[in-house]
C-alpha cells in the first residue's frame, strides 16, 4: 500500500474531525494539517503552494478590506434603523425588512460580515419592543445563507466554485437567482406562521422605535460617499469581469486598493479588519485537498461515484445536491466543497460528462442552503449563536434544528425541482 496515501488520508480525517469538534480553532487545525502533509513528504512545498487557490484568497481579502472601511461609516446601522422606522415598529415587518436586508447584503458582501453588522442592531430593536430576539436571529441566519447562495461573492463555497471553474458573477446570478428567490419567499412565509404569536407588541413600545434618530449612526459622511462609490464600482466590476477578462480577485483587490487610496486610511489599521484566521483556514484546506488529489484519493472516490450513478448526469447532479446539503448541515461546508471540486472534475472526466454546469449548481445550492440545517452548518450560524450567548440569550442546537432543518430540506426539494426541470429533463 502507498504510504503517502495512508498518511494523507489519516491527516485529512484527523484534521476534519478536529474541525468538527471545535476543540481547537479550525484555522490552527487546517494549517497544522497542511504543514504535516508537507513535512511527511506527501506533497512537496512547491506543489503545496500551487494547490492554493489564490483567486479565492485574493477575492476574500479584497472584500474584507472594502467592508472593513465601509462599516466605519455606520451606514449598515442606518439602513437597519431606517427600515424599522419604515415598518412603523411593527414586529413582523421589522423581521421581514431585516431579513431582506440580510439576504441582499449577504449576496454582495458576505454572510458572516452581514450578521456581525445586523445582529447588534437587532438586539437594540427587539429590546425597545420588549420582544424575544430569537425569532429575528434565526430568520437572519437563514436569510444570510439563502442570500449568500445567489452570487459568486456571497458565500465562500461559491467563491471557491467560481475560481475553480471560471464561472463568473453573472453565471451565478442568472442560474441561481430564481431558486433563491423562491426559497426565500417560501421560508419567510413559513417563518411568519411559526412565529406569529411572538411578533406582537404594544403600540406604546412602537413609539420607542420611531423615536430613534437613524442619522446619528452616520459617523463620517465623507468616508461614506467614497466607500459607496468604490463599492458600486467594485460590484460593477464583478458583473463585467468576464467581459473585461479579469479574475474576480483582481476586481476585489483593485477596489480595496482604490478605497485605501481615496480614503487615505492607515493600512496597518485597516488590515486588522481582514479575518486572517479565515484566510489561513482556506490556505490549509487547499493544501490538504491538494495532497489528497496528488495521492489519487480524489480519483478513486470519483471512480466509485461514477460506478454508483453509471455516469448519468441526472443521477449524479441530484446525488451531489442532496449529499452536499446533508453533509453541509452537520459539517463545515468549506472543507466539504474544497474536497468536492476536484472530485466533480474527475467524475466529469471518468463519466464522460461534457457539461458539468448542472453539477456545479447542484454543489452550490446543496452546500450553501444545507448550511441552514443546523446551528453548526455555516459560519454565520455559529457567529449569531455566539453573539446571542454574549447577550445572555441561548439559541439551543435542538431548538434551531427543530425550526431550521425542515426548512432546509424544503429548500433542497425546491432546488431539486429547479435543477431537474431547468437542466436535466429536456
Amino acid at each position: 500500500m502507498n504510504i503517502d496515501l495512508v498518511i494523507a488520508v489519516i491527516i485529512f480525517l484527523v484534521t476534519y474531525g478536529l474541525i468538527i469538534s471545535e476543540k481547537i480553532h479550525r484555522s490552527v487545525v487546517a494549517l497544522a494539517g497542511a504543514m504535516l502533509v508537507v513535512f511527511f513528504g506527501v506533497i512537496q512545498q512547491e506543489e503545496a503552494i500551487r494547490s492554493i487557490d489564490f483567486n479565492t484568497i485574493g477575492l476574500l481579502i479584497g472584500m474584507m478590506i472594502i467592508v472593513g472601511i465601509t462599516r466605519r461609516t455606520g451606514v449598515f446601522e442606518y439602513i437597519a434603523i431606517k427600515s424599522a422606522k419604515l415598518a412603523k415598529g411593527d414586529p413582523w415587518y421589522i423581521l421581514l425588512f431585516l431579513s431582506v436586508i440580510t439576504a441582499v447584503f449577504s449576496a454582495f458582501l458576505d454572510n458572516v460580515t452581514t450578521v456581525l453588522l445586523i445582529v447588534p442592531v437587532t438586539f437594540s430593536l427587539t429590546a425597545a419592543l420588549n420582544l424575544n430576539p430569537v425569532p429575528f436571529l434565526i430568520c437572519q441566519v437563514l436569510a444570510s445563507n439563502i442570500g449568500g447562495t445567489a452570487t459568486l461573492i456571497g458565500d465562500p463555497p461559491n467563491i471557491m466554485i467560481g475560481s475553480a471553474t471560471g464561472l463568473g458573477f453573472m453565471d451565478f446570478a442568472v442560474n441561481l437567482i430564481i431558486p433563491i428567490i423562491i426559497v426565500f419567499i417560501v421560508t419567510l412565509f413559513l417563518l411568519k406562521i411559526i412565529y406569529r404569536k411572538e411578533l406582537i407588541t404594544d403600540d406604546s413600545l412602537k413609539a420607542n422605535i420611531m423615536a430613534i434618530d437613524e442619522n446619528s449612526t452616520i459617523r463620517d459622511s465623507a468616508l461614506l460617499r467614497k466607500s459607496l462609490a468604490v463599492l458600486a464600482l467594485t460590484i460593477l466590476g464583478f458583473v463585467l469581469h468576464q467581459f473585461l477578462h479579469l479574475e474576480s480577485a483582481t476586481i476585489a483587490l483593485s477596489g480595496a486598493a482604490l478605497l485605501l487610496l481615496v480614503t487615505k486610511e492607515e493600512p496597518e489599521d485597516i488590515l486588522l479588519s481582514v479575518e486572517w484566521p479565515t484566510i489561513f483556514f482556506f490556505i490549509g484546506l487547499f493544501i490538504l485537498v491538494g495532497a489528497l488529489e496528488h495521492v489519487g484519493v480524489i480519483e478513486f472516490i470519483a471512480q466509485k461515484s461514477v460506478a454508483a450513478t453509471g455516469g448519468a448526469l441526472t443521477q449524479t447532479a441530484l446525488l451531489i445536491l442532496w449529499l452536499s446539503a446533508l453533509a453541509s448541515a452537520f459539517l463545515d461546508n468549506i472543507p466539504f466543497v474544497a474536497t468536492m471540486i476536484p472530485l466533480i472534475k474527475s467524475i466529469g472526466q471518468l463519466g464522460g460528462i461534457e457539461n458539468l454546469n448542472p453539477l456545479w449548481w447542484s454543489l452550490s445550492l446543496g452546500a450553501c442552503l444545507g448550511g441552514n440545517g443546523t446551528l453548526i452548518g455555516a459560519s454565520a450560524n455559529v457567529i449569531v449563536a455566539g453573539l446571542a450567548e454574549k447577550s445572555g440569550i441561548t439559541i439551543s442546537f435542538k431548538g434551531f434544528l427543530k425550526i431550521a432543518f425542515p426548512l432546509m430540506i424544503l429548500s433542497i426539494a425546491i432546488s431539486t425541482l429547479y435543477i431537474y426541470f431547468r437542466y436535466l429533463a429536456f
